[in-house]
């Protein structure tokens, strides 16, 4: 959808004026409204300076794009196992092996029955993440993805990490783009950003050592891409990571996506802390996830859209960071485990009435939208 056609809402500049100078954002404010792009060094002064500038900054940059338009979509979510060989510190999701306890893995019949039984919802998409299992075959991956397609041919298929494209190919002796081409044939449309976590070597070696790493996520990403599929990307914050190591991410994206066009959306993904290996460092507070979403905006001139993921960082901060820089708020989910287990109290799912109302509550307009962000129009039965 032509981002032209969407109404711009401004807020007026004299307003934050001085609060942008109390705060020694001009110079950042003058880039951004010549259209400079930001450095590492301004993306580390912005984690640095007064939350309520870098706030006001970014909500510039978003109502510039879009306006008062707040995206969702009517989605489910399925996580078919939890069964992984990785061993992150940060998950509380994930099972070694086959009969740990917790551990699970859906038959095919299981799986499809999520969305069997939806056929009264007008659902645009099925976002599917899983555990590394070892010893599953390829076309339980290729036989899933069929078997959503013959229930609901028009439904979009967002599933699989790059790091589980990655551990396909190296599972079952194929390359990345023999696999990526393999699960497009069986209907894959787009890949979700998950696996990310932060690029730095420094930080990813410690948390998430044994799996996929930052040059491979990326390059998975570049050939996804190269192939006519669109992604997103994630960051995950507020564990071990420095601000240099976030902007670092975020400039990372920026540069591939300079190169492909590829990514719809950054999604800054909240650490949280219980039930895993690093349960005794704290959850980010509010006013950090505010400004993780705000310096996202910033920096990332290049993708569209910033996403707060409501499940991850609360249903109230997510509707506050509309006005920091955040045009998305996700879908309706509707079965989500990965934050669940470590802890999060959000709601498993909500419906589009319910983010709508909250979207509305916030100030900001409510659209729904399909995976591609074409805006979907149909009479709510919910």
């Amino acid at each position: 959808m032509d981002q032209a056609t969407y109404p711009i809402t401004r807020l007026p500049d004299y307003p934050i004026q001085a609060r942008l100078a109390s705060a020694r954002l001009l110079d950042i404010a003058d880039k951004l409204d010549a259209g400079v792009r930001l450095t590492l060094d301004d993306g580390v002064r912005l984690f640095e300076a007064d939350l309520l500038a870098v706030g006001a900054l970014a909500n510039k940059e978003r109502e510039r794009r879009f306006g008062d338009r707040t995206f969702y979509n009517y989605n489910i979510r399925l996580e078919a196992t939890n069964v992984c060989v990785a061993s992150c510190l940060f998950c509380s999701f994930a099972r070694l092996k086959p009969g740990d306890p917790g551990a699970y893995t859906m038959s095919l019949d299981e799986a499809w029955d999520k969305l069997r039984k939806r056929a009264h919802q007008p659902l645009t998409e099925v976002h599917v993440v899983n555990g590394l299992h070892p010893d599953l075959p390829f076309d339980y991956y290729t036989e899933m993805l069929r078997g959503f397609k013959r229930i609901r041919p028009g439904i979009h298929l967002k599933c699989f990490t790059a790091v589980e494209i990655a551990f396909f190919a190296d599972l079952y002796g194929m390359s990345d783009e023999q696999v990526l081409r393999e699960l497009m044939a069986a209907g894959l449309d787009s890949l979700p950003g998950g696996g990310a976590e932060i690029f730095a070597d420094r930080v990813r070696r410690k948390i998430a050592h044994d799996k996929c790493g930052t040059e491979r996520y990326l390059d998975i990403h570049r050939t996804a891409h190269r192939l006519g599929m669109r992604s997103n990307v994630t960051m995950l914050y507020g564990h071990i990571e420095t601000a240099e190591e976030r902007v670092d991410h975020m400039l990372r994206a920026r540069a591939l996506q300079d190169e492909t066009g590829g990514f719809q959306a950054f999604i800054p993904l909240a650490f949280h802390p219980d039930n895993n290996q690093m349960r005794k460092l704290p959850a980010p507070s509010a006013a950090d996830s505010l400004r993780v979403h705000a310096v996202t905006r910033l920096m990332l001139d290049n993708i569209p859209h910033v996403k707060a993921f409501w499940i991850a960082t609360g249903v109230e901060v997510a509707q506050t960071a509309l006005w920091f820089g955040v045009d998305d708020l996700d879908g309706t989910v509707q079965e989500e485990k990965i934050y669940h287990m470590a802890g999060a109290r959000t709601p498993e799912a909500m419906t589009p009435r319910e983010i709508e109302r909250l979207i509305r509550a916030a100030g900001r307009e409510p659209i729904e939208r399909d995976t591609l962000y074409n805006v979907i129009e149909h009479a709510k039965t919910n």
